[in-house]
């Protein structure tokens, strides 16, 4: 379920903030968002995964305080990002 390595330097290379970024809030919100959308399509052929759905939720909170970090820092960072991944809230 992890993201392979050229996908996750992609996500990285469109998100961070300058050449040496690699743990900014934005960075981390996209490759979870990758690896929340990977899990979803596993769930769709695996219904009866708990253990892994249980890890899907954790993520999705992680995501989501990182998400309500970022809103109360900067709201123009918190939208761009917001647009750029296509994530409802």
């Amino acid at each position: 379920m992890s993201v392979i390595k050229e996908r996750k330097a992609e996500i990285i290379g469109k998100f961070r903030a300058n050449e040496k970024d690699t743990g900014s809030a934005e960075v981390q919100i996209a490759l979870l968002s990758e690896r929340i959308t990977n899990l979803t399509e596993h769930f769709k052929t695996h219904k009866k995964d708990h253990h892994s759905r249980r890890g899907l939720l954790q993520m999705v909170n992680r995501r989501r305080r990182l998400l309500d970090y970022i809103k109360k820092k900067e709201i123009e960072r918190y939208k761009s990002i917001i647009s750029a991944l296509g994530i409802r809230r």
